[in-house]
């Protein structure tokens, strides 16, 4: 049921014009024919009003939501009722502080791609992301009428090459 969720909610984002960079839908594991697997996927072009963007697809399915600023990137996130994960790329300090206080999620990577917390850490989904009263472990179970955040973030000296803010997703070139 899961695999069928995840493979209706990709085709959605298909079907109303996004467009599917990895398609990670009817794989097949080695030694593992029989399973049920979504191999990881990237739906690239997405917008808000999109089926894929508005209902959360568990598994490795990656939306890629372009944005013009900085500002408007922080308020889809905020307009969005779910609030599980998201990431920045920049090598601006002073906009990976912006984003990081200003996004209404759970899990946010700055120059990491995805956010998922160590065992350390709680899971730290938020609003329509997150269910109950207290997170899975960690010491969010105990402080459970708190409100967490988990931030990771990776800056490295010699990406620092302008002194603007840079929105864009890294590319290899």
């Amino acid at each position: 049921a899961v695999v069928s969720t995840q493979s209706t909610g990709i085709q959605s984002g298909v079907d109303e014009g996004a467009e599917l960079s990895l398609d990670g839908r009817n794989i097949t594991v080695p030694g593992y024919e029989n399973g049920n697997f979504v191999g990881p996927t990237i739906i690239n072009k997405v917008t808000p009003n999109m089926e894929c963007y508005r209902e959360e697809i568990f598994g490795p399915v990656l939306n890629v939501v372009e944005a013009d600023t900085m500002d408007e990137a922080i308020q889809i996130l905020n307009d969005n009722p779910y609030g599980n994960g998201c990431a920045v790329f920049t090598n601006s300090g002073a906009a990976a502080r912006k984003f990081t206080n200003e996004v209404d999620v759970g899990q946010i990577g700055v120059n990491v791609p995805i956010p998922v917390p160590l065992p350390m850490f709680s899971f730290t989904g938020s609003r329509g992301s997150f269910l109950g009263d207290s997170n899975f472990y960690g010491k969010a179970g105990l402080n459970f009428y708190s409100q967490w955040k988990t931030v990771t973030t990776l800056w490295k000296e010699e990406d620092a090459k302008t002194a603007t803010a840079e929105v864009a997703m890294p590319r290899m070139q």
